[in-house]
């Protein structure tokens, strides 16, 4: 009874917030963000009344199992991006500007932090800002795609952003194994060359593998109904079935072993069932529809994550600020440039990188790994990044809104009291 009423009390606080900032036009994953926050364990949670927020963050932590399914199909929609039609047409340029902008804001923080490092001396050890340099690479997909979705953007800088977001989570991946192995060679000053390099290939290989055949097995069972409502069903039959499978790990040796990104995986399934069946537009529309209430849920559980606390410590802080600062000009510049290299839109070289701030699961998930396998220098990065989370989670969407609207992916609405005047007349 007393999740049931946490759940529905989260939700209706979420939704309650989003109409109440509406007149400032804020994106609604703005306010369901800060409404975690206020029902959090850093406000309403201290009350300890059950049902009526989250009293700890252990608490926050049981419902986990809503941020793995919503992000499953969150990267299910984005594998919609990945129609062949489309990849004809921004593949290659998405490509080039993904790689280029994750390997800008990695260069920006390292280079940044190392010299930071200079300063501040041991309290910053090299090993931690290369670590945070590779963790600069991710970005949070979901809210950039609750904004999207939201203002129903459409044109060219939305046209490239969901496919870079994408591949974003793939070479994130790649950068952080390898920085995050030789962090941890400068402490213990054994080196696995094996294990930096083959872990992460065999993470994104084995991740499309897994998705693609999950997609196909979907696409073939789908086909045996004609109902669009059963269809809706298998398709979130499959996407549950592909977050669960991800979560799989097999060790092989000490130093290899075989694990899955959930994003990559849903992400894979999405874009094969898209380019495999002709009806997929239609379900892809109903699993949207479907899903409106547990992303409202999702961020909301986000915000409630948040810990404030990071806020008190005054070194956190200042390496926070110098991370974002940097990560921030890595992105920017690194999509500028790949932009313009690919020769892409006015506009796509002016606001892409923009919208490449926003930061959350991924980076926190790294951090996690970060923090369970380096001590005490581990739960430093995991508060930087969950100070950067903080900042970026809830300025990010307004950005990347501002962003899509200024270069005229979002139209603006039409003011409905012009409107009655002008027929008035």
């Amino acid at each position: 009874m007393e999740t049931l009423i946490t759940i529905a009390f989260a939700l209706l606080c979420g939704l309650m917030l989003s109409r109440l900032v509406k007149r400032w036009h804020l994106p609604a994953v703005t306010s369901y963000l800060i409404a975690g926050v206020l029902i959090g364990p850093c406000f309403l949670g201290r009350l300890g009344i059950d049902g009526l927020g989250f009293p700890s963050f252990e608490k926050v932590a049981q419902f986990s199992l809503v941020g793995d399914v919503a992000l499953g199909f969150i990267a299910f929609a984005m594998g919609n991006e990945f129609r062949l039609s489309q990849l004809r047409k921004t593949g290659k340029q998405a490509t080039v500007v993904a790689i280029i902008q994750a390997l800008s804001a990695t260069f920006f923080v390292d280079v940044t932090l190392i010299l930071l490092h200079l300063v501040l001396g041991s309290k910053l050890p090299v090993s931690t800002c290369i670590v945070l340099g590779a963790i600069a690479t991710a970005t949070a997909p979901a809210a950039t795609m609750m904004v999207v979705n939201q203002y129903k953007a459409k044109g060219p800088l939305t046209d490239i952003l969901l496919p870079v977001v994408a591949l974003d989570d793939a070479v994130g991946l790649v950068v952080f194994a390898i920085s995050f192995g030789i962090a941890k060679t400068m402490n213990s000053g054994a080196l696995s060359i094996l294990s930096i390099v083959l872990n992460p290939l065999l993470e994104i290989v084995g991740s499309i593998l897994l998705g693609a055949v999950i997609g196909y097995v979907f696409s073939v069972i789908a086909r045996l109904f004609e109902s669009n409502s059963k269809r809706m069903s298998i398709a979130v039959t499959f996407v549950f079935l592909a977050a669960g499978l991800s979560k799989l790990h097999f060790s092989i040796t000490d130093d290899i072993s075989i694990g899955f990104s959930p994003l990559l995986v849903c992400m894979m399934v999405g874009s094969v069932f898209c380019n495999l069946c002709d009806f997929s537009e239609d379900i892809m529309f109903k699993v949207e529809r479907w899903t409106a209430p547990l992303y409202v849920l999702f961020f909301v559980m986000s915000g409630a994550e948040l810990d404030l606390s990071v806020f008190m410590e005054f070194a956190i802080v200042g390496i926070g600020i110098a991370y974002i600062v940097s990560r921030s000009a890595g992105k920017i510049l690194g999509a500028h440039l790949g932009a313009r290299i690919t020769k892409c839109d006015t506009n796509v070289c002016k606001y892409l990188g923009i919208t490449l701030l926003p930061q959350a699961g991924v980076a926190l998930g790294m951090s996690v790994t970060v923090a369970a396998e380096m001590g005490a220098e581990g739960r430093i990065i995991r508060d930087i990044i969950l100070f950067s989370v903080l900042i970026y989670e809830l300025v990010g969407p307004i950005l990347t809104k501002n962003a899509l609207t200024k270069a005229g992916d979002i139209q603006p609405k039409p003011d409905h009291r012009d409107m009655s005047r002008a027929t008035a007349r």
